[in-house]
């Protein structure tokens, strides 16, 4: 399976980091997140941390592993952020 651009493995989960320019900016992006995964019924962890930084983590909990459900939901969680 390939990783999308800039994601990586982590913990036997697909994680990115995304850093923003600011808290407000942090929060709206985790807000736009939330469509796509309710869309997809896959939902990621999200960690809010130093202010403007958002970890994604993803993983298919009822597999215990990294699926192709996924790799779309974080292809299109980093489409969010371009």
């Amino acid at each position: 399976m390939k990783t999308p651009e800039n994601w990586i493995i982590e913990n036997n989960q697909l994680t990115h980091t995304f850093e923003l320019n600011n808290f407000v900016d942090a929060v709206e992006f985790v807000n736009k997140i939330v469509p796509l995964a309710e869309a997809a019924d896959h939902h990621p962890d999200i960690e809010l941390f130093g202010y403007k930084k958002v970890k994604i983590k993803l993983m298919s909990h009822d597999v215990g592993e990294i699926t192709d459900k996924d790799v779309n939901l974080a292809e299109k969680i980093s489409k969010l952020a371009d």
